[in-house]
């Protein structure tokens, strides 16, 4: 697993989140003076805090409100690590929850984000501060990055700051996901690779992005998330970056089971249609399917069932990985 240091400390911190208290010490990131941690809370939609700006490795950021910050870079992801630790705005850290950690955005703020290997874009709540690496734009929640489908260390990605209805607010601060936005079209898709150009790429990013990135690849990465670090308060007057986890046996991710399926039989599920057969190949990846092509279009299908009972479950579970249009049809 990578290394985090997640929690309510970074820069401005829980206590300057919450309580006011907080205050970089030049922006250095060495001292502070805080009342001491805050505990960690639901997640709220009060006004949004930025903090003042802070140096890491060298590195200065400056938190800011843009209403209309878009951009291109790779995103990492974490898991268990820091569970129900404090995030930068004081809430607890749900690893199934659909949230992000960001450099410079409000928190609260509102972000879709865009996988450019397969055009999927998810909506995304921002509550933490990070990553620290300065070669990753965002760190994703484990729920985050299953739902956008990043099983790797890191990926490309657009994010692009939204202002989406009270219903889907409220839905991401309960920790749950709200349905995918419409995919993003090839076209659109081949500029925003583009704009990567000169960005080191990563071991282990897709082939069709790595492509339009000329570059210097830099190390392989591992196959568990590998995010960059967060800051964490640890008692008045002490800021730190909290203690990375003990070192473990790197493990491959595990691949998505396939279906349950039949060597034959009348049911199947339609899971979605695509123009792009790069697209589709990983949507079929998700889910367990195959590819077939049908004109201009390749499909993606899961089965054949030998029941209605084993089609709806695997209809659940196209449904559950974003395709709400996934239905089940019956061959003749």
């Amino acid at each position: 697993m990578k290394s985090i240091v997640r929690g309510g400390g970074l820069m401005a911190g829980a206590a300057l989140l919450l309580s006011g208290c907080g205050n970089l010490g030049g922006g250095k990131g060495d001292s502070r003076p805080i009342a001491g941690p805050a505990p960690a809370t639901a997640g709220v939609d009060g006004p949004a805090k930025l903090g003042e700006p802070f140096t890491i490795s060298g590195t200065t950021y400056t938190p800011a409100d843009i209403a209309d910050y878009d951009d291109v870079g790779y995103a990492s992801w974490y898991g268990e690590e820091l569970a129900g630790r404090p995030t930068a705005n004081g809430e607890a850290f749900d690893p199934a929850a659909i949230t992000a950690a960001h450099k410079t955005l409000p928190l609260p703020s509102y972000v879709e984000v865009t996988a450019l290997d397969t055009g999927r874009t998810i909506l995304v709540r921002v509550n933490d501060r990070g990553p620290m690496a300065n070669d990753r734009l965002i760190d994703l929640s484990r729920g985050a990055a299953e739902q956008l489908g990043l099983t790797g260390g890191v990926a490309a990605v657009r994010v692009r700051r939204t202002n989406p209805p009270a219903a889907e607010r409220a839905q991401l601060r309960a920790g749950g996901a709200v349905p995918d936005r419409i995919a993003t079209p090839d076209s659109l898709l081949m500029i925003l690779r583009s704009k990567l150009k000169g960005m080191p790429v990563p071991a282990g990013v897709s082939a069709n992005v790595a492509a339009a990135t000329p570059s210097t690849p830099t190390a392989p990465a591992p196959a568990q998330p590998a995010g960059g670090d967060r800051f964490i308060v640890e008692g008045p007057g002490a800021k730190k970056p909290a203690a990375k986890p003990a070192a473990k046996p790197a493990t491959p991710v595990a691949k998505p089971a396939p279906a349950p399926s039949a060597a034959s039989g009348s049911h199947a599920v339609q899971v979605a249609a695509f123009g792009s057969q790069s697209r589709a190949n990983a949507a079929a990846k998700s889910v367990g399917g195959s590819v077939v092509k049908a004109g201009n279009l390749w499909r993606v299908r899961m089965g054949p069932f030998a029941s209605d009972a084993e089609a709806q479950a695997a209809l659940g579970k196209a449904k559950a990985k974003g395709f709400r249009d996934a239905v089940v049809v019956r061959d003749r």
